[in-house]
Formats: C-alpha cells, sequence, structure tokens
C-alpha cells in the first residue's frame, strides 16, 4: 500500500487538493482489517507533509460519501502523466466535491513525471511513512536480536497461499493442493486471470522460487550451510512440511515467530498488513536482501536499500534460474557446472547505483520508480539528464 500512499499524495499536491487520510483494502484474501492508523504513524504523516498538502483525519461531515450529486467514485487510468490529471482530473471537481479514488494501484507513471513531483514521492516514501511506536520497537527488536547472532540474510520467500493462488504457479506440487489453489482464485472476481499455464509461466520466470528451488540457488550462490537466513514472508504454503529442503541446507533458518515470544506477537496476528510491515523492517537493515519474487514489497524494500546506503540485495534472474535448476534435476549438468552458471547468471544482479531503464509506452515491463527511485538519492543529478537516462524502444 506505501507505492499507492506516495502516488496519491503526489496528486493531491499536483491538483492542490485535501487528501483525506487514505483507506486501505480490506478485501484481500488474508481480510486484514487494519486500518491507516494501525500501521503508520497518521501524526506524522500529516505534520510532515504540511508544506506539500493539506491532509485531514476524515472526510468532513457535510460530505456523504453515498451523495452521488457531491461523491464522484472513480478509478484513475493505470500509468498516467501528469497531463491525465490536470486535464481530465482536475475539472471533475467543477461538478463535484469529493472524489474518492476506489483503485489505486499504478495510477502514476514511472518515467515523464516532473522532478518536483518525483520528489513529492519521495519524501513521502522516505520520510512521512513512518510505521506506529509499537511497530517500529518490535521490529527493531527483531533486528537486534538478529544482530546478537551476527550478520543474517533477509529471505522474501514469497511462497504464499495468495501468491500462488493468484500467479497460478503450481510447480512441485500435488494435484489436490493445485485444485485448492484454482478454487480459490476463482473465488476472487477481481483476479482476472483463471485458467494459467502454470509450466509456461515458470519457464519465462514469472513464478516465484519454491523453498526446494531456493536452497539450491542460495547454495550455488556460496552462502555456507551455517548462514543466519530469517524468513521474511507470511505462512508459508504447504507449512514446515514444504520447507524441509530448504531448512535442511541451512538449519539456521528463522522466522518472526521463533524469536518473539508469543505475547507482543498476539496484537499483530491476524493482521498481515502489520506483520509485514515488520518484516519489512528486517528486510531492510539485514545484511544481505534476497526476494524470490519480484512483488510490491521486495521492489520497495530494493528501493529503501539503495537509499540507505545500497545495502546488499541479490534480485534472481528466475527465468534462467529455472531452466538451470531443471538442468541440474535431470542430471544434464553437474553441480559445479549449475554452480559457476547460476553465479555468472547474478554476476549483474547485485544492485547498484543506476538510472532507472524506460521503455516507450510498456511501463509495467521499465522499470519501477520505487525500487530505483534515483531522483531520491544522492547521485540524482546523473540521470537528469535524457543522455543519462537508459530508455529502449
Amino acid at each position: 500500500c506505501v507505492q499507492r500512499i506516495c502516488d496519491m499524495v503526489a496528486v493531491a499536491r499536483l491538483l492542490n487538493l485535501t487528501m483525506v487520510v487514505p483507506e486501505l483494502d480490506k478485501r484481500s484474501f488474508w481480510a486484514d482489517q487494519s486500518n491507516f492508523g494501525d500501521i503508520f504513524d497518521v501524526r506524522h504523516f500529516i505534520t510532515s507533509l504540511r508544506d506539500e498538502v493539506r491532509i485531514v483525519k476524515r472526510l468532513p461531515k457535510r460530505f456523504s460519501p453515498t451523495d452521488s450529486s457531491t461523491t464522484l467514485d472513480m478509478s484513475p487510468v493505470s500509468w498516467s502523466d501528469e497531463k491525465y490529471y490536470l486535464h481530465q482530473i482536475s475539472p471533475l471537481f467543477s461538478k463535484y466535491k469529493v472524489i474518492h479514488f476506489n483503485k489505486t494501484d499504478a495510477r502514476l507513471a514511472n518515467n515523464g513525471i516532473s522532478t518536483e513531483l518525483q520528489l513529492v514521492r519521495c519524501r513521502v516514501n522516505f520520510h512521512a511513512l513512518k510505521f506506529t511506536p509499537q511497530i517500529e520497537a518490535l521490529g527493531n527488536k527483531l533486528v537486534q536480536k538478529l544482530r546478537d547472532k551476527g550478520s543474517f540474510v533477509a529471505l522474501h520467500l514469497r511462497y504464499e497461499m495468495d501468491m500462488l493462488a493468484f500467479s497460478g504457479c503450481n510447480h512441485g506440487l500435488n494435484p489436490e493442493e493445485a485444485e485448492e489453489l484454482k478454487r480459490m482464485r476463482y473465488a476472487y472476481p477481481w483476479w482476472r486471470d483463471k485458467e494459467i499455464d502454470s509450466k509456461t509461466k515458470r519457464s519465462e520466470g514469472l513464478c516465484p522460487l519454491t523453498p526446494e528451488e531456493t536452497s539450491l540457488v542460495l547454495k550455488a550462490l556460496g552462502f555456507e550451510k551455517d548462514t543466519l537466513i530469517y524468513i521474511a514472508a507470511g505462512e508459508i504454503y504447504g507449512g514446515e512440511k514444504r520447507l524441509k529442503p530448504l531448512r535442511a541446507a541451512f538449519p539456521k533458518l528463522v522466522r518472526k515467530e521463533m524469536l518473539l515470544d508469543s505475547e507482543p506477537l498476539r496484537q499483530f496476528q491476524n493482521h498481515s498488513s502489520q506483520m509485514a510491515a515488520l518484516d519489512f523492517i528486517v528486510s531492510t537493515a539485514s545484511d544481505v536482501f534476497l526476494p524470490t519474487f519480484d512483488g510490491n514489497m521486495a521492489k520497495l524494500v530494493e528501493g529503501h536499500r539503495r537509499f540507505l546506503g545500497f545495502r546488499k540485495s541479490v534480485l534472481p534472474d528466475r527465468r534462467k534460474l529455472v531452466e538451470l535448476i531443471d538442468l541440474y534435476n535431470n542430471k544434464t549438468i553437474s553441480w559445479e557446472n549449475f554452480t559457476f552458471s547460476v553465479q555468472e547468471v547474478h554476476r549483474g544482479r547485485v544492485v547498484q547505483p543506476s538510472c532507472r531503464r524506460k521503455l516507450e509506452n510498456k511501463p509495467k515491463e521499465e522499470d519501477y520508480f520505487y525500487a530505483n527511485p534515483h531522483e531520491c538519492l544522492a547521485n540524482s543529478s546523473l540521470c537528469s539528464g535524457s543522455k543519462d537516462t537508459v530508455t529502449v524502444r
């Protein structure tokens, strides 16, 4: 939700509008009933942005969200630039007093946005959105407990039930599990794709790595058996049984539930967003971060680690990896060849300073603003000119 909030603050700033503290999606698979104030410090959010945009805690009583004469419920067009909001959205306020954006995911373009507005996104992302004191304290406690054990890797093991159902990825699952995930996919009407070819999707690198695949990749990359690995994720589909190959390869595999007493965690249980916030704190502080899928949280963590001085992040090339893994599992290549190939593929996959890659008319495929917010970084001037920005047509 962080990216959506940053985008909407930027839109409010562009159009000189009053913004209501955002409502969070409560329709997700996890049925998380958390409100904005359960995750973020509301007072800090409002006061830190007071020079950018006016923010109120709730809609004034004189306006009714159900009054269609004064309130418009709509979804902005995805990946829109400033011209869209200035020419298409702003004129709507001549008729309506309130506009409720019911969908805010990826509604502002990655590129082609003025530096001024990009810097607003930076201020929201890195300064205004501060976790509640309770989340900060528990997250920092997790980090300290891990630090007391030495250096550690944060593994964003995106192998939860909702991810697998949504993506249609069922490699390594039995028929009953695949069918269960398919039923779940059909149960959520806003998940558009229903019939998905899992084999093709995996070969294209569009599936999260399984725990077994992840163990092979970590070993091939040179991580030792005694490496301390923190799993930054919700409940793994298949539970401890599914984690068995990974735990066998790396016995010092830990989760937040193993590091904290049950009492401090109790208030966050059944609130996936708040639990994810704890994982975010640990992931940004880790010595190494490795995501098994490049979802929103992985990209956000990558961007924050860039902002914090380019802490080591390894971004797996899943398309190449599954090809190599299958060759190794089929005994087509030896372990030595597999290891060499994995390391060669990832020689350039450790995050380094770079300009965002632009793809003309392909916003979903180009580099994501929040994964590489170069406007927010100290060396941003290197990417300010068109000759310094990588553009691929």
